[in-house]
């Protein structure tokens, strides 16, 4: 497995394996964060409407639509598309992913599923090697793992159910195309990446070209990044809608890069692309209403299984970031996550136990097997009684002045995804598809191990761990949170919803703090630097293993208050902005 190289903490470490037949997390991003000194940690205020995104720029175009009268759906549909030109490690139109939406004039919450499908060429041994045993070298680093790409179709279904209908599409698009056409200076965190870009897209010559300097070598910072296939690109679908994506030139040349880069994804695959608008998986903690994302996405289901399971205990009588209060934190997730692997997967394919999982009495049971003195190892957490029923990621959250509420993340899964630009489009194409499980206990690249419910299957959506999430006080938003991190995505926003609500930490101090992570498999807990050393002692005495670092995760949350909105850019990421009116 490649080696990790330590950069500061602004920058971050990719393990690429490019060719290995088993990279466990080879492309997973994995640095070293240290948490900001309490007296350089502040919330951005604003007054009547903000977006909180990983890059100015993207969240300064959503920022504009919202002084011009648009709405939060408006601002996050064009933050999605500019991000997709200036953010190209995660921002993306040749992925998917979730949105969690908050209509206050209608007192309604929807969430719009535009995850990734699987071809319908796919099968539930496409990713097995010789001898019949998982070859994640299929899945990660080979066109095979590249799904049907949702964004287009998804952000264009947000804005036409639930836009203000001030903007047409192509209004809300042109900034991400001028950003294209024109060409922006990379920095912050564009920088930091570029290079891991180029060795992942070396495999495909056609692919790095845009992203180098004349002599050959990868663009640096202060260099103009410009992307005219990409504008060309948008400009069809700000001309067509999302058929100018999904059909005509821009398919054709989709489906002719990734076939001939050995994928299977065909011109009816994109053709018959549709997002679904979905109830939101709801539940409540200590009087607040959550609303998160219900399955192909585990973030929900898990989340309210944590939350419920620590509602029983005294949190706010734990010191925030205490061992008590880390070790039953650790032992919640470690019995969620476990659920998760056994039960979720897309339920057009499986009838999961989702209401149970999330129920009260369901949590206390669970609660009732959790020793204060010791952790409870993976294998009796495996064995206990299961109820049964009759990344490369980026996140942003908007709000605006009227109180309408947007919390998004979409994905390429991997860094740059697969690495792969089909030619002509300037579209970087995701590998996704690994989040399916390769065969029953196998598990991704991020160490999460599935079973039956989330095996291959054609136009099937794989699980996810996204969990975009609006935190709702008598019907009005009080948080709007969520991250990428792969399967740390959840214990992220766990830990922001629990700072606080139980802490009553100050957002941007909520998260900034350090955090940990545990997923079931493998047991171990993943921890930040920050943690006081007696803290961590503790938890070793009470049988954590405990493993440095957590690896990748930046939650941009905006936090609603009676004074007006504080935003919290997360830490971790250089270029991460809070833009506000």
């Amino acid at each position: 497995m490649a080696n990790v190289a330590m950069i500061s903490r602004r920058l971050f470490a990719a393990l690429l394996v490019i060719g290995f037949a088993a990279p466990v997390l080879g492309q997973v991003q994995r640095r070293f964060y240290t948490p900001p000194t309490a007296d350089t940690i502040h919330s951005i205020p604003a007054e009547s409407g903000m977006v909180v995104a990983q890059e100015k720029l993207a969240a300064q175009a959503g920022a504009d639509i919202l002084r011009q009268g648009g709405n939060a759906v408006d601002a996050a549909v064009a933050t999605g598309f500019a991000m997709a030109v200036t953010y190209p490690r995660a921002g993306n139109i040749g992925g998917g992913g979730f949105m969690v939406i908050h209509l206050a004039g209608r007192n309604e919450d929807v969430t719009i599923d535009y995850r990734e499908t699987a071809p319908q060429a796919a099968t539930r041994d496409m990713f097995l090697g010789a001898g019949g045993k998982p070859d994640p070298d299929k899945s990660r680093n080979s066109a095979l793992g590249i799904g049907v790409p949702g964004t287009v179709a998804g952000l264009a279904l947000a804005l036409e159910k639930y836009g203000s209908g001030k903007f047409t599409l192509a209004q809300i698009i042109k900034p991400a195309i001028d950003l294209a056409r024109d060409g922006f200076i990379v920095t912050d965190d564009t920088s930091d990446t570029l290079h891991d870009m180029y060795r992942r897209m070396s495999r495909w010559p056609n692919s790095a070209k845009g992203f180098l300097q004349a002599d050959g070598t990868p663009l640096h910072e202060g260099d103009r990044l410009i992307q005219g296939d990409l504008a060309t690109t948008l400009t069809a679908i700000s001309d067509q809608g999302p058929r100018g994506f999904y059909d005509g030139a821009v398919a054709e040349k989709l489906v002719k890069g990734i076939k001939d880069a050995g994928g299977i994804i065909s011109l009816d695959d994109l053709k018959s692309y549709q997002p679904v608008i979905r109830q939101p998986i709801r539940g409540t903690y200590r009087g607040y209403d959550i609303v998160s994302m219900p399955q192909p996405s585990s973030g929900g289901v898990v989340l309210l299984e944590i939350l419920n399971i620590l509602e029983g205990f005294p949190m706010s009588d734990f010191k925030q970031g205490s061992a008590t209060s880390l070790h039953v934190m650790i032992e919640a997730m470690k019995r969620a996550y476990a659920d998760r692997a056994r039960y979720l997967g897309d339920p057009a394919f499986v009838d999961a136990p989702t209401q149970l999982l999330i129920d009260k009495d369901y949590a206390a049971k669970q609660r009732a097997t959790i020793d204060p003195a010791r952790a409870t190892p993976w294998t009796d957490v495996r064995n206990a009684k299961q109820p049964h029923e009759g990344d490369n990621t980026t996140h942003y959250s908007v709000v605006d002045a009227s109180g309408n509420a947007v919390s998004n993340t979409y994905t390429l899964n991997f860094p740059y995804g697969v690495g792969l630009v089909a030619d002509g489009t300037g579209v970087l194409l995701n590998n996704e598809l690994d989040d399916f499980t390769a065969a029953p206990g196998a598990s991704n690249a991020f160490g999460l191990v599935g079973f039956e419910a989330n095996l291959p299957g054609p136009g099937k959506r794989p699980l996810s761990s996204m969990a975009p999430t609006i935190v709702l006080k008598d019907g009005k938003p009080v948080l709007v949170t969520g991250s990428p991190g792969g399967s740390r995505i959840i214990s992220a926003v766990t830990q922001i919803i629990v700072d606080v609500i139980d802490y009553k930490m100050d957002i941007a101090a909520a998260v900034a703090a350090p955090r940990i992570h545990h997923q079931w498999l493998p047991d171990e807990v993943r921890i930040e630097r920050g943690f006081p050393k007696d803290v961590l002692d503790e938890l070793k005495a009470k049988g954590h293993r405990l493993v440095e670092p957590l690896g990748y995760s930046s939650a941009n949350s905006i936090l609603v208050t009676s004074n007006g909105l504080l935003g919290a850019p997360d830490p971790r990421t250089r270029g991460s902005e809070a833009a506000g009116q």
